[in-house]
């Protein structure tokens, strides 16, 4: 934007990730992977407690947004971190069974405040190999 009045600015109340999967399915696993990481800086979620959750969506992407949503709300109703996930997407359904613990024993974990659709996608994508392989955008409000 070439406007002398207005500048563009980093946010810092926000982070991105882009994941990377063989299949749709692994995509959400690997992005419960990459939740479990960033709240927990890194440090290894035990898997002790299971959660199962149903979702339905319109499409791909309001499939990753209300799975996220679901993420975060049994992290701040339940007190429930997760850890990885066991997901299975038929068309518009998702069915998901979490592992994860409880947040009081992780005392250092980061918020996440909620998804967004910024920037969002869901999508089948070729790579340099010519290897096909699925692809999730999203980015969190922390």
């Amino acid at each position: 934007m070439k406007n002398k009045n207005i500048d563009v600015m980093e946010h810092t109340s926000e982070v991105k990730f882009k994941v990377r999967g063989s299949s749709i399915n692994k995509v959400f696993e690997n992005i419960v992977i990459a939740i479990s990481d960033f709240m927990a800086r890194g440090e290894k979620i035990k898997p002790v407690l299971k959660k199962k959750i149903k979702i339905s969506g319109e499409d791909n992407e309001s499939l990753l947004y209300d799975f996220l949503d679901e993420i975060i709300y049994l992290g701040d109703a339940e007190g429930f971190v997760v850890s990885k996930a066991h997901v299975k997407i038929k068309g518009k359904n998702l069915e998901a069974e979490l592992l994860g613990d409880n947040t009081n024993n992780y005392p250092e974990l980061d918020h996440i405040k909620a998804p967004t659709y910024s920037e969002m996608y869901v999508k089948q994508k070729v790579g340099k190999d010519s290897k096909k392989h699925w692809e999730a955008v999203f980015v969190l409000d922390v």
